[in-house]
């Protein structure tokens, strides 16, 4: 099930934002936020939509995001990461 609200359920609610817009190293620390987070995909769909250029959205960085989309282009966005998904908890990909 999609959340639209996402925002309100997400594992960095409570951070400080520049925590995840960093460079380097740091990039790992603000991944580890995203790795049990709830709302992972809805996150990462809100980046890929709005062609977010900069920070961790969803786990990954601006340079992975930019890999997703040459690796399947049709990961774009909602509909893409929602078939992503339900493809992955079926055993059958992963994202």
């Amino acid at each position: 099930m999609w959340d639209e609200d996402w925002t309100s359920r997400a594992a960095c609610r409570e951070d400080k934002p520049d925590a995840l817009f960093v460079r380097g190293a740091e990039q790992n620390k603000a991944k580890s936020v995203c790795a049990s987070c709830p709302v992972r995909t809805e996150c990462l769909a809100e980046a890929l939509d709005n062609q977010i250029e900069w920070g961790v959205w969803g786990g990954m960085t601006e340079r992975e995001r930019r890999a997703l989309l040459r690796r399947r282009p049709s990961a774009t966005g909602r509909p893409g990461l929602e078939n992503a998904r339900e493809e992955h908890v079926k055993g059958a990909v992963t994202v």
